[in-house]
């Protein structure tokens, strides 16, 4: 008799585990009617991977419509599209005033090394798009209303053409378009109006990269035609403590861009202690903010206190509006997605008068673009 019960227990053991293998289900040794007891292990319970960080968005931003596929005619005549290189140029004397009656015949656009050919010169006030992007950190705590002051005195500078957006940011999750792109001096100034100071980790690197993209994304979408100057108002104190994107994936968005940068850099409350190898707080941020404009072809303010910038926003607006337009045709053609050097020469003026020019450092051809691994 036990040997009998001994051989079905076996029978029945070996058909549930046929039925595993077969049906992928699991079966309980209760569910058997027997005595014998499971001897098959626990399953084991694998650890949640630590998940990665997002990248972070602009809280207003809006998908971009796909665009709809167009009807192909046999008949179209196929246009083969160059790449024409739009550089904004200003021109100062050895005193840094800005140089306004040049013609074209003076300038020489070199790119690598290699002379171009000018294609496109305009020395008449161009539209601008700009942004006005301003750190609500708690380091901004006795600037903020001075620096509303001054955006306001930026923003009724505006011609009717003009448009510009208002972003307000703090940490990387904090980065918020209070006022997107509008010619309404109305609603721009109500937005600078609503800023307030909030606690937390700033994030400057962030905000600077998605302003940069919403500012080309913007560009690129216009249906008018007519493209625009295209600039950035960065208000902080230069610190970065809690971004997302580092400043090597930063530059090199910039390079693929138009958009000039210009730095009002409050650095004096930082400290000025350093290590036997590093910089300090105040010299790191201060060359963070002086390379931003210097590689966008902008230009970097460090005002002593929030007093004088009513006047720092006049000469800004003065600054875009003082610009040469120039645009070439690349003689290197490859579509390689590398960098090319850009380098504008200016003839000297009378009595050897030197001429400098400020423009962006180069750009990025078009092409497959160098892969980039975020890191954190």
């Amino acid at each position: 008799m036990l040997e009998g019960l001994e051989k079905m227990n076996r029978i029945l053991l070996a058909a549930a585990a046929a039925s595993l293998l077969v049906g992928g289900f699991s079966l309980r040794s209760s569910d058997l009617n027997v005595s014998a007891q499971s001897t098959m292990p626990s399953p084991r319970v694998s650890a949640t991977p630590t998940p990665t960080p997002a990248p972070p968005k602009l809280a207003s931003e809006t998908p971009t419509p796909n665009p709809i596929a167009a009807i192909t005619d046999p008949n179209e005549v196929i246009k083969v599209e160059t790449e024409l290189v739009n550089l904004n140029v200003r021109v100062l004397d050895r005193n840094g005033r800005p140089i306004n009656s040049l013609q074209q015949r003076e300038f020489k656009i070199l790119e690598d090394g290699v002379p171009q050919q000018i294609e496109f010169f305009e020395k008449a006030e161009v539209p601008t798009n700009y942004g006005i992007v301003i750190d609500n950190s708690g380091s901004m705590r006795q600037l903020l209303e001075k620096v509303v002051e001054a955006g306001k005195v930026l923003i009724n500078t505006n011609k009717p053409a003009d448009e510009s957006m208002i972003i307000r940011f703090v940490g990387r999750d904090k980065i918020e378009i209070e006022q997107p792109f509008t010619t309404s001096k109305t609603d721009l100034i109500d937005a600078l109006d609503n800023l307030y100071i909030e606690g937390g980790q700033t994030a400057i690197i962030d905000a600077v990269y998605l302003a940069v993209e919403n500012i080309d994304e913007y560009e690129k979408n216009k249906k008018d035609g007519a493209p625009k100057r295209r600039a950035l108002i960065l208000v902080s104190d230069g610190e970065d403590r809690n971004s997302y994107y580092n400043e090597k994936q930063l530059f090199e968005l910039l390079r693929e861009s138009e958009v000039q940068i210009y730095v009002i850099g409050f650095v004096d409350e930082l400290s000025k202690e350093g290590g036997f190898i590093s910089k300090s707080p105040r010299d790191k941020a201060k060359s963070f903010l002086e390379r931003l404009a210097t590689e966008s072809g902008g230009k970097a303010y460090f005002p002593a206190n929030a007093a004088v910038l009513p006047d720092l926003a006049r000469e800004i607006s003065n600054e875009l509006r003082t610009q040469y337009s120039i645009g070439y045709i690349p003689s290197n053609d490859k579509k390689d997605g590398t960098f090319r050097n850009i380098k504008v020469q200016i003839d000297d003026g009378p009595n050897k008068e030197k001429r400098i020019a400020v423009t962006r450092a180069g750009r990025i051809a078009e092409g497959a673009p160098a892969t980039t691994s975020i890191k954190k």
